[in-house]
């Protein structure tokens, strides 16, 4: 009887008790860690956190981290607690986009632009006209652009949607009921990510946007959204 080769041999015995749909023994992980007193159970656990959220390009949600730790570890007490040892540091657990990112505190803004500079291509520079429908598209969403062209009382051009769109700030939403079944418009997680919002719910509300001076109540509900932002050079959508 021949031997099979060496190779093959090794390959065989590297795939033994590997599930068949190619996932790898996550029940050989140790979340539980019950072998461990209660506080370095803890602290192990706010340590894999922490290294998760710090290693991760996008933030990591409650349900990731779940897969981490134990199942009667409170995730918010955890985080919590790392927040607190991180007072003190130029840096913070940030909830943004429905997870947990590590973020500079913006008191650091300067130092790190004058050590490092920006990185041009990642900066989403919108113009007044962008903002302003962005704006009109995070709060009234799902919309279509015969709307946002009523709102405004000008026609809100393809390109100026595009742009939006290129920018990864906007996606197309279900269509509207209306005659022609016409796309509506959605933000998605990049427009959250870009400005800091954990959900939807964050975003300003009508009373603070008029109390900054950035938008009149009364002119809003008029359906006068033009005016009722300061007349500093907003212009017309090509």
């Amino acid at each position: 009887m021949s031997e099979a080769a060496p190779g093959a041999k090794s390959k065989g015995r590297r795939g033994e008790g590997r599930p068949r749909d190619g996932r790898s023994n996550d029940h050989l992980f140790d979340r539980e860690l019950d072998h461990l007193p209660p506080e370095v159970r803890w602290r192990e656990w706010m340590n894999r956190v922490e290294a998760t959220i710090f290693a991760a390009s996008e933030p990591v949600s409650c349900e990731m981290l779940a897969r981490i730790v134990g199942k009667s570890c409170s995730i918010d007490l955890l985080i919590d607690d790392i927040r607190e040892e991180l007072r003190d540091r130029p840096y913070d657990l940030v909830a943004v986009a429905g997870g947990f990112r590590h973020l500079t505190r913006p008191a650091y803004g300067d130092a790190i632009r004058a050590a490092i500079g920006t990185n041009e291509q990642e900066q989403k520079n919108l113009s007044q006209s962008e903002v302003l429908v962005l704006m009109c598209i995070a709060y009234f969403q799902p919309i279509t652009r015969a709307e946002l062209s009523s709102f405004f009382g000008k026609e809100i051009s393809r390109d100026l949607i595009g742009n939006l769109r290129g920018a990864g700030l906007i996606a197309s939403g279900p269509r509207s009921p209306t005659p022609g079944a016409p796309y509506t418009y959605v933000t998605t997680k990049v427009f959250l990510l870009e400005f800091g919002f954990d959900t939807l719910r964050d975003l300003p509300d009508i009373e603070a946007l008029e109390d900054a001076g950035l938008l009149s109540k009364e002119k809003l509900l008029a359906g006068d959204l033009v005016s009722a932002f300061p007349d500093d050079g907003v212009e017309e959508p090509a």
